[in-house]
């Protein structure tokens, strides 16, 4: 978009697991150019003034999914998504993490009911494979990709 404004962040989140191989999604019904989207994700969101993008990815996760007890199995590397979106160019450097539940325990972390989280809900699919074809962003579809590229490598097989 030439002339635009453009907008430069950070952002941390997770592709999650539990001990089954399931996978987290977010799943959300948006608005974008004037028409409803139906989008499913990964959680992630902006990594805030002095915390680490380990600590942003786990807090993110924690806030828009409701799960809180995820240990970090691996780390996912970093890649740049640039798009326009009201008026402005975003750059955005995504960095991921493969993550598993350690606790089922969920507890709704969406205290605002007008902040983009509240949008979110939580779908819970069969394996990575699953996740890489209902993903809405090659980005986040290319994570997915990573992070069964990890388990496969683990001496445990596709499974966490």
């Amino acid at each position: 978009m030439s002339g635009s404004r453009s907008v430069y962040y950070r952002a941390a989140g997770g592709v999650v697991v539990d001990r089954w191989g399931h996978v987290l999604l977010l799943e959300r019904d948006v608005v974008r150019d004037g028409r409803p989207v139906h989008e499913v994700r990964l959680p992630k969101g902006h990594v805030e003034p002095g915390e680490s993008d380990e600590e942003a990815a786990l807090r993110e996760v924690c806030e828009e999914s409701g799960y809180c007890d995820l240990l970090i199995l691996a780390d996912l590397g970093t890649a740049r998504s640039e798009f326009d979106f009201e008026g402005r160019h975003i750059v955005r450097d995504e960095h991921y993490f493969l993550m598993q539940i350690q606790s089922p325990t969920w507890s709704d972390q969406r205290t605002d009911p007008t902040k983009e989280e509240a949008l979110f809900r939580v779908t819970w699919v069969k394996d990575l494979a699953t996740a890489q074809r209902m993903l809405s962003y090659e980005s986040e579809r290319e994570f997915a990709r990573r992070a069964q590229s990890w388990l496969e490598k683990q001496p445990w097989g596709a499974g966490p």
